[in-house]
């Protein structure tokens, strides 16, 4: 399989887990995106769901194919989100902020009673650090925010380049938020818990896109059929 034909196999494996009735958060990505695509039918068909987006993209997708959309301040505890990343380990520990979406992405995740993530096979690895840390920051004092952040970073274990994304205008990205974010090319990071605490002492930082005790589950699509990652025991179930 592709990487295409395996992101559409493990949002097709995640609609197993969505119930009529059931407020859904959903995530943002081109997996994502599968999985919206996906549930639109599924609505249409008759399944009542109650959704809240993760970004304006996802927002506008769902919308178009007719998902009934909510907002967290309507619906402010949702029962699973299902959403993509960029990167994750055996222990269930999540890069995401890819698509730009970390921050909102978090406080949907964190408003769920569970998340579930879809990936295709080439998303897990031994180690994070690979894909480049996404680190969302206020505009103000963009240089001394950033400078704290490669100081801090370095006391965590964490050294690499650390670029401010930009746009496909040539212009710094912004995110939904009005936020930029820093990618932060570290190859490694071998202690993650170390680095969000650091990272979170950063005044001018929002948000990080490591997202560790978050996942529940992880559907991870590869060439030889799907596995299943639990948070509860790391144990992994092939079918």
């Amino acid at each position: 399989m592709s990487d295409d034909e395996q992101k559409i196999a493990a949002a097709e494996r995640a609609l197993q887990y969505v119930e009529s009735g059931m407020k859904l958060g959903l995530g943002t990505g081109t997996t994502a995106a599968k999985f919206v695509d996906l549930l639109g039918p599924k609505v249409q068909a008759g399944l009542e769901l109650t959704c809240v987006a993760t970004s304006e993209a996802t927002q506008a997708r769902a919308k178009a194919l007719g998902i009934r959309m909510s907002t967290l301040d309507e619906t402010p505890f949702l029962d699973l989100t299902i959403d993509g990343a960029d990167q994750l380990d055996g222990e269930l520990h999540l890069i995401k902020g890819g698509g730009g979406a970390l921050l909102r992405e978090k406080i949907v995740a964190t408003s769920s009673d569970r998340m579930i993530v879809i990936a295709d096979a080439s998303k897990r690895v031994e180690m994070l650090g690979s894909h480049p840390l996404p680190v969302e920051v206020v505009r103000f004092g963009l240089t001394a925010t950033r400078n704290t952040v490669i100081a801090l970073a370095s006391d965590a274990g964490c050294e690499g380049e650390i670029t401010l994304r930009q746009g496909a205008d040539g212009k710094p990205f912004l995110t939904d938020s009005g936020n930029y974010i820093l990618d932060c090319a570290f190859g490694r990071i071998e202690e993650p818990e170390d680095l969000d605490d650091a990272l979170k002492m950063v005044p001018g930082v929002v948000e990080n896109g490591l997202f560790l005790g978050i996942a529940d589950l992880a559907i991870v699509a590869g060439p030889d059929g799907i596995t299943l990652l639990s948070a509860k025991d790391n144990d992994n179930g092939d079918d």
